[in-house]
């Protein structure tokens, strides 16, 4: 279930020129998985801007959004103090109710956020996750620190080599030789594909497509399934292996 509200900027910020983290307060309630996201009204902007939600807890949502277009640029320039209507609680999420005990975790650019909160839950279920962030080069990575702060084994992979396995995610599996039982994963469409063709666990990916309404009234972000068609907005983003058609 989503709910509509009012929410306060507490902090705007950059995390490198091109990635600024947010966190804002209200109610948090309706937001009960990791990989949820929330959508945000602009002023001016048509449709609203769907942010995959980072953390939150009993007061306060933290995103993560790189600046790409023009709302993202107008979300940049937003103060502390300014209120913004917003949809929380939305998409579906990642699912914990397993039986894996050693999940990866794997996040590419813009898809790292969601793998933050989910760690944080899995540490708190008493399983040993490992994480690999991807990102092109230096400069954009974010988040490292917090992750290993965390206490788990971080990986990181630049398709430049500046920083980690020179290449891709796909890349740190195979060059560490990582024991894993179970994936979660969020990034570029390439990135879910390759790690869905050089593994066999169970996984969850979650997609990104063009939304329009984000509770699933318009159909817009419809997709085929091996079970029928499903709205990422809704029914996703998260969807499991065994149902994914490339």
């Amino acid at each position: 279930m989503y709910k509509k509200g009012e929410y306060t900027i507490v902090s705007n910020t950059p995390l490198t020129p091109a990635v600024f983290r947010m966190v804002l307060e209200g109610d948090t309630q309706y937001i009960t998985r990791s990989g949820q996201f929330i959508n945000i009204e602009l002023e001016g902007k048509y449709l609203r801007r769907p942010i995959s939600v980072c953390d939150y807890d009993e007061h306060t949502i933290t995103i993560i959004y790189k600046v790409v277009g023009r709302g993202t640029e107008q979300m940049k320039m937003l103060q502390v103090g300014e209120r913004l209507d917003i949809l929380t609680g939305l998409g579906n999420g990642f699912s914990t109710d397993n039986n894996a005990r050693r999940p990866l975790l794997v996040g590419g650019g813009v898809g790292v956020p969601p793998m933050y909160n989910l760690c944080k839950r899995l540490i708190a279920e008493g399983k040993h996750p490992m994480v690999i962030l991807g990102f092109n080069t230096e400069s954009e990575i974010f988040y490292y620190e917090e992750f290993k702060a965390l206490g788990v084994d971080v990986f990181v992979s630049t398709a430049d080599g500046s920083v980690g396995t020179k290449g891709f995610v796909t890349d740190v599996i195979k060059e560490k030789g990582l024991d894993f039982d179970y994936i979660y994963s969020c990034g570029p469409l390439p990135m879910l594909k390759a790690l869905y063709d050089a593994t066999d666990v169970a996984a969850e990916f979650s997609f990104e497509e063009r939304m329009g309404c984000g509770f699933g009234a318009c159909m817009g972000c419809s997709c085929k399934t091996k079970y029928g068609n499903k709205r990422i907005c809704k029914d996703g983003p998260v969807l499991k292996r065994e149902e994914i058609i490339w």
